[in-house]
């Protein structure tokens, strides 16, 4: 049996293929080269409620735009009803780019869609992208491993499709395995988790780093601790969306951040 690889290539969708594409965390920037020419050529994007939009600017004039995203439970569109937007359009004939934030494998739900496309007899490739997992904490200076300090990461949502504390995820063992937890989407239930991971034994003390808005222009870092991070968060309102890194490494970096505010300050002053 011949295996292919469900990594696109070439410069875009061919006519009835539909490409999952990740956007990257906002900053176009960050945008790979070939989700790039993926929106260039698209005839239809299906997008998702970007931490930044400048990446639309990208795609071509003549192409359609259809926003469906979601926002912590809340869906313009349903799930089902974006799967089935995505078979039609390539039914139609049309060259599909379905963009979502960050990697649209990493709480994209993007392996949903594949497989509807799957059920539906639709080709599909999937353009990977800069996930917020990885480009938040890098915008903060923040290794998520360190050597010495950290030799393993657990990435995690904060809320499950209805907005609760998603019952799947185990916080009593990550919080004895220690290592690096970034949590995606976990603002609205940070107490909680605070809470979980203090109650199986993480120290108050754990370090804690809240990167909002990463690689855009209203970028913000807040340093703080495990047992004094819900209050700090709701003192700082932060703008959305925020990543969410407790552990050592999350003390890392700080440095290279007040360096780097040091110029500004003076220029300004």
């Amino acid at each position: 049996m011949k295996w292919r690889s469900a990594l696109a290539s070439g410069i875009g969708p061919a006519p009835g293929e539909v490409w999952l594409v990740g956007a990257g965390p906002g900053d176009p920037g960050l945008l790979t080269l070939r989700a790039a020419d993926a929106l260039r050529n698209a005839d239809i994007v299906f997008h998702d409620a970007l931490p930044g939009r400048a990446v639309l600017r990208l795609v071509s004039t003549g192409a359609e735009i259809v926003p469906v995203g979601k926002r912590k439970g809340a869906a313009p569109v349903p799930q089902a009803g974006i799967n089935a937007l995505l078979v039609a359009a390539a039914r139609a004939g049309k060259r599909v780019v379905r963009l979502k934030g960050g990697d649209p494998f990493v709480f994209g739900r993007g392996g949903e869609e594949a497989a509807a496309l799957d059920a539906a007899g639709i080709p599909w490739r999937v353009v990977p992208g800069v996930s917020a997992g990885t480009a938040a904490p890098a915008a903060a200076g923040i290794p998520l491993t360190h050597r010495g300090t950290a030799s393993a990461v657990t990435f995690v949502t904060g809320h499950d499709e209805a907005g609760g504390l998603p019952g799947s995820v185990d916080w009593a063992s990550l919080a004895q395995a220690g290592g690096t937890i970034a949590a995606f989407m976990a603002m609205t239930r940070l107490d909680e988790i605070a809470v979980r991971l203090l109650a199986a034994g993480r120290a108050p003390a754990t370090p804690v780093a809240v990167i909002a808005q990463a690689s855009l222009e209203g970028e913000a870092v807040l340093r703080t601790t495990l047992g004094a991070c819900t209050l700090a968060v709701r003192r700082a309102d932060l703008p959305m969306p925020a990543l969410v890194v407790i552990g050592e490494v999350a003390a890392l970096g700080a440095e290279a951040g007040a360096a780097a505010e040091a110029p500004a300050r003076a220029a300004t002053g």
